[in-house]
């Protein structure tokens, strides 16, 4: 039974600490929109878009109305483009018209992104998931709202090396096709290793092919909520500090629990999961490395934080695996740069590394996220950037994955602004000294021996 002091509670952690619905994220599958004919598959993903997600936004915003709780973004995640396009499309140009088609369904029942411009490349690429890799720089640029994803290694199957070093090159490609933008193209695609079938966050969601017809994901959010319960347990012990997070978890889980079978009921569309991450902003105070100042840091970087964060995620999942009766996505803690306030402010003042950050990653969800770098720095930089951070997915079994942003015409130290959710960052400098005779290397890392389960 819901009680006074509940509500009041819920009202409090909205609108004091930031709490919000990050996203309610509808997926459909495109795999009934296959065509040998381009013009004919561009057309069955405009219809199926735009009726399958007509009501959408407004239903959202109804939810939001209704029960006084901020949900930030409505999206569409869809089937990966490579496989619904491998029919039609001859050249990777044929790719960019669906990354067109997919916009303007985007922009016609008003959804912020839509994602699933995708392939799964794990442990090789087809003719049509190599066109449609090409075609990613040219496919950002010319689109506002689509958001692309690459998968190019598993706990199963290994890194797929060639597509990581095809990757460092697109990722520095895209990078030029939008560098009147501060290479803003950068900050929509994303390299996974693991990647879920069911993630509802940006730049990383697809609609899996396990999937159901169409689905309801939902992220939550709440650094700002699991911060402020922290300041009332200072210097007290390791004890207090998990059953704390854990019991602010729960909460703010059951926010995003309501509004999933919320949104499914007058969708009339199945619940799939709620996805349990903490998802900052460059709002002040709502970053998760607030909080981990708040455990004890000076500053998010100094020695102790990767065992911080690892206890942080660890806290969040038992608290919120216990408030949904599904759980997945990534449901962990994010450590984006440019959109947390705390992170930035870590990397100006000398605390934060990028070599500090990977290590951050093997404990947390999901990786090496929206960082920018030089512009000149070169693709088999990146490619080797991707390759570090592919391995400690593949071996930790784990979901990672890379957002870099390499900003054309900027270097170390000067600020570049994306706007909005995606905040700004200063560029930060990256190790200059060569893999290219590694990333140049042809094949697949195998899959670690712990990966044979059979």
């Amino acid at each position: 039974m819901i009680n006074l002091y509940e509500v009041r509670e819920t009202n409090q952690m909205i609108e004091q600490d930031n709490l919000d619905v990050r996203t309610i994220t509808l997926g459909i599958s495109l795999m009934d929109c296959i065509d040998a004919d381009l013009d004919c598959l561009n057309q069955k993903i405009y219809d199926k878009i735009t009726t399958v997600a007509r009501d959408l936004v407004q239903t959202g915003q109804a939810i939001e109305r209704d029960y006084g709780i901020p949900i930030v973004n409505k999206r569409i995640s869809v089937t990966p483009i490579a496989l619904v396009g491998e029919a039609a499309c001859k050249s990777p140009e044929d790719y960019v018209t669906i990354a067109e088609t997919l916009d303007r369904a985007a922009k016609e029942v008003g959804v912020n992104f839509i994602g699933g411009y995708s392939a799964l490349v794990s442990k090789g690429m087809t003719k049509g998931e190599e066109n449609l890799i090409r075609s990613i720089p040219e496919a950002l640029a010319k689109t506002d709202r689509v958001c692309s994803s690459v998968n190019v290694g598993s706990t199963k199957t290994g890194i797929n090396m060639d597509a990581v070093r095809l990757m460092g090159e697109m990722i520095v490609k895209t990078a030029e096709c939008t560098k009147e933008k501060d290479s803003l193209g950068c900050a929509k695609l994303v390299v996974f290793c693991n990647a879920p079938d069911d993630n509802p966050f940006m730049a990383g969601a697809f609609h899996g092919v396990t999937e159901a017809d169409a689905i309801i994901n939902v992220g939550v959010s709440g650094p700002g909520v699991v911060k402020h319960a922290l300041t009332k347990v200072r210097g007290e012990s390791f004890e207090v500090l998990c059953e704390t997070i854990k019991k602010t978890a729960f909460k703010v889980t059951r926010v995003g629990q309501l509004v999933a079978q919320e949104a499914s009921r007058r969708l009339g569309v199945p619940f799939g999961i709620v996805d349990l991450s903490l998802a900052p902003t460059p709002a002040i105070g709502d970053s998760v490395a607030e909080i981990l100042e708040e455990i004890g840091l000076e500053r998010c970087g100094a020695p102790g934080t990767t065992a911080a964060l690892a206890m942080l995620n660890d806290q969040v999942k038992k608290g919120g695996v216990m408030a949904s009766s599904y759980v997945g996505g990534l449901s962990g803690a994010f450590i984006p740069v440019s959109e947390d306030q705390g992170m930035i402010d870590a990397v100006k003042a000398g605390a934060l590394t990028l070599e500090k950050l990977e290590a951050m990653t093997c404990v947390c969800s999901v990786g090496l996220d929206m960082i920018a770098v030089p512009g000149d720095t070169k693709p088999s930089t990146i490619s080797g950037i991707i390759a570090d951070e592919m391995a400690i997915g593949m071996v930790n079994q784990k979901t990672t994955a890379v957002r870099l942003i390499p900003v054309i015409g900027k270097g170390v130290g000067e600020m570049v602004e994306f706007g909005g959710l995606l905040g700004y960052a200063p560029i930060m400098p990256v190790n200059q000294f060569s893999c290219e005779a590694f990333v140049s290397r042809k094949g697949r890392i195998p899959a670690p021996i712990h990966s044979f389960k059979n």
